[in-house]
C-alpha cells in the first residue's frame, strides 16, 4: 500500500518535454507528443530484430525478452514492445549481433527526412508545373503570329454569331488573350525561358531535399524568401485560396528550415542539428530507452 509519503513525491517524476528527449521518454500532463516513429510504424510496420532466432540471451534483452514462455519483441524505431509466439521453425540460434542490424530512423533524424521529402514533393510537382507551362510559352512564341490569326479569326466569328462585338477589356478569358497576343515575340521568349529556369530552381531543390542535403535546405530557403515579396503583392491585387495556401506554405517553410533545421547558425547550426540527431539515433538512444 502506498504510503503519504510515495504520493507525495510520485507528482515530482512527472516533467515537461525537454529539447532533445528521446522518443517514448518524454512526459507531460497537458500538452501530448507527436511521434512520427508511431506514423512510420503505422504505415510501413514496425522494425523487429530475433523473431526467427531459437534461443534469447541476456545480452537481447534491449531487443527481444522471454516471459512465462511468450516472447516480447521490441520496435528499433518506436520502442513498442509486441508479444509473439516463439518461431515453431527457427533459422537461426540467435539474434544477430548489433553490428550485423541496420537502425531504422528515429527521433530528430525521422522527422527531417518526413518534413523534407514532403517539401521536395511540393518543389517537384511546381516543377512540372513551372516546366509544362514554360514550354508551352516557347512553343507559342515560336508560332505567336499564326495563333494571333487563328484567335482573332475566332473573335468574328464569336460577334457574328453573339450579334454584337466581345467586351475583352475587363477581367476574363478574352481579356487575358488579348494580354498575351499583345506581348511581343522577344517578351514570350523571355517570359518562357523565366518561367523554365524557375522550374529547373525548383527541380534541383527537390532532388537535393529528397536525399536531405544540407545544401538544397540552404537554396529553398534563400529561393523561398526571395520570391515572398511577389506571394503578397499578388494578395494585395486579388485575394484567392490559392494564393493565400501558397503563402502559408512558404512561410512554414521558411520557419520550419530556420528553426527546425538550425540554417545559417540559428540555435546552434549545422553542429546542434548533427548532435540532435545522434541523441535520438544509434544504439545509445535505443539502451537508454531500454525498461529495466
Amino acid at each position: 500500500m502506498a504510503t503519504s509519503s510515495d504520493q507525495e513525491q510520485r507528482p515530482a517524476t512527472r516533467h515537461a518535454p525537454q529539447l532533445g528527449e528521446l522518443p517514448g521518454t518524454a512526459t507531460s500532463r497537458y500538452l501530448p507528443r507527436f511521434h512520427w516513429e508511431l506514423l512510420v510504424c503505422g504505415v510501413r510496420g514496425h522494425e523487429l530484430v530475433g523473431t526467427d532466432a531459437a534461443t534469447l540471451r541476456p545480452e537481447d534483452a534491449a531487443l527481444a525478452r522471454e516471459i512465462n514462455g511468450e516472447r516480447w519483441y521490441r520496435c528499433l524505431r518506436c520502442d513498442s514492445w509486441l508479444p509473439l509466439a516463439p518461431p515453431a521453425s527457427p533459422r537461426r540460434d540467435t539474434i544477430p549481433v548489433r553490428d550485423e542490424i541496420i537502425l531504422p530512423r528515429r527521433g530528430k533524424a525521422l522527422r527531417d527526412r518526413i518534413v523534407l521529402r514532403l517539401i521536395a514533393i511540393d518543389r517537384l510537382f511546381h516543377f512540372l508545373v513551372l516546366g509544362l507551362l514554360g514550354i508551352a510559352i516557347l512553343f507559342f512564341a515560336h508560332d505567336q503570329t499564326s495563333l494571333r490569326h487563328r484567335y482573332y479569326q475566332f473573335l468574328a466569328h464569336w460577334q457574328a454569331a453573339s450579334g454584337g462585338p466581345v467586351n475583352s477589356h475587363h477581367i476574363g478569358i478574352f481579356h487575358e488573350l488579348d494580354r498575351l497576343f499583345s506581348l511581343t515575340t522577344n517578351d514570350l521568349y523571355l517570359a518562357g525561358a523565366a518561367v523554365s529556369a524557375y522550374a529547373i530552381l525548383e527541380g534541383i531543390e527537390g532532388i537535393g531535399l529528397w536525399w536531405q542535403k544540407r545544401w538544397a535546405e540552404y537554396l529553398t530557403l534563400i529561393a523561398t524568401i526571395l520570391f515572398l515579396p511577389v506571394e503578397v503583392y499578388e494578395l494585395f491585387e486579388r485575394v484567392t485560396v490559392l494564393r493565400v495556401a501558397a503563402l502559408v506554405i512558404n512561410v512554414a517553410i521558411v520557419c520550419y528550415l530556420l528553426y527546425a533545421k538550425r540554417l545559417f547558425g540559428v540555435r546552434g547550426g549545422a553542429a546542434a542539428d548533427q548532435a540532435a540527431r545522434e541523441h535520438d539515433s544509434g544504439w545509445p538512444a535505443i539502451d537508454a530507452t531500454t525498461p529495466p
